[in-house]
């Protein structure tokens, strides 16, 4: 079972510098690499405190620097965002520049706040992801490449950088229908998250994820699920209640993103409840929070839910303190995976 980390890099802390912030999540990537998480993940937004890294490329470019052997994620490059030419060109030199190490996680963006200041409408966000597939799958594969689609339109053109991985490893993000027959269309993997749900919610995207391969005639193994999940270990049920906090927090300010609901004070979103928004003892008991025991049975039953080659961690969530998502990283690999292992035969 491959363990990994999640990085959004949002900042409940508004006084905090993005440096300390960006500098953090490089102290954390070290620490999984020696540590021997299997991939470390950057996310991608835009113009609020809710995600501070407008470029997930970047920051694997210096994380490879200071790393040896991780992998390192985009989760994900918002695909209509881009040039496609310079976006194709940016993915082949970052993985060249950390020599082959680059899982490339890509998806339609969700945030109308973010398409606005762009000027894309957000309304041909999967058709435009659609056709940015292709070019990216061409540009990877053919030393001259020329598309003429609805929305792009390239030339006859040469990237010289070339990617190291050939394929190169790429993952859909999403929860949608749509998104998971991209993936099996194109050949690519599945990158979603179980949000604040449990293994029922988790069961249920399997199923998704199940009938969307089908329905492509892929057979499923190719999903090579990767599932993303809020955890924080802690034998204090104060600190865990606070870690839930946190999550709903996040979770709010996506929710009111995606609705084009956000409620801003001055510089700063202001997190305010979603429709059906569980209990925090609810979102507390559903998360992979709790002693290393409780952890350690829930990652079981989830994995069990969902069958993902790959669960990544999101440790460092809100305000929770740096120290305290380093420890939980420690644990993680150090007490829950072994347990994790033997229970599920591995």
């Amino acid at each position: 079972m491959e363990f990994g980390i999640f990085n959004l890099m949002g900042s409940r802390e508004a006084e905090k510098p993005a440096a300390q912030v960006f500098g953090e999540v490089a102290e954390q990537t070290k620490l999984a690499d020696e540590l021997g998480y299997t991939i470390a993940w950057f996310a991608e937004h835009h113009f609020s405190n809710y995600c501070l890294c407008a470029s997930p490329l970047m920051m694997i470019a210096h994380c490879a620097s200071i790393t040896k052997k991780i992998r390192l994620g985009t989760a994900v490059v918002v695909l209509p965002l881009y040039n496609p030419a310079r976006l194709a060109a940016e993915i082949a030199t970052a993985d060249a520049l950390s020599n082959g190490r680059l899982m490339l996680g890509i998806g339609a963006g969700y945030q109308p706040y973010e398409f606005e200041r762009f000027g894309v409408d957000i309304a041909q966000n999967f058709a435009m992801t659609d056709e940015l597939c292709d070019i990216l799958d061409l540009a990877f594969s053919r030393d001259f490449f020329s598309y003429h689609g609805k929305h792009y339109q390239i030339p006859e053109t040469h990237i010289p950088v070339r990617t190291v991985q050939k394929p190169l490893p790429i993952y859909v993000a999403g929860h949608t229908q749509a998104m998971f027959r991209a993936a099996a269309r194109h050949g690519y993997r599945v990158l979603t998250s179980g949000r604040l749900g449990g293994a029922k919610l988790l069961t249920e995207q399997y199923a998704d994820i199940a009938a969307a391969f089908a329905a492509e005639d892929v057979p499923l193994s190719r999903a090579h699920i990767t599932l993303n999940r809020f955890a924080h270990i802690t034998e204090s049920r104060e600190d865990g209640m606070r870690f839930a906090e946190n999550a709903r927090y996040q979770s709010r300010l996506a929710s009111s993103l995606r609705r084009r609901k956000e409620v801003m004070q001055g510089t700063v979103l202001v997190d305010v409840p979603f429709p059906d928004e569980p209990p925090l003892e609810t979102i507390y008991d559903d998360l992979l929070i709790g002693d290393v025991e409780t952890v350690a049975e829930k990652l079981v039953s989830e994995i069990r839910a969902s069958k993902p080659v790959h669960v990544c961690f999101s440790f460092k969530v809100g305000d929770t303190p740096h120290k305290a998502a380093m420890r939980s990283m420690e644990l993680m690999m150090g007490e829950v995976k072994p347990k994790v292992e033997k229970a599920l035969g591995l």
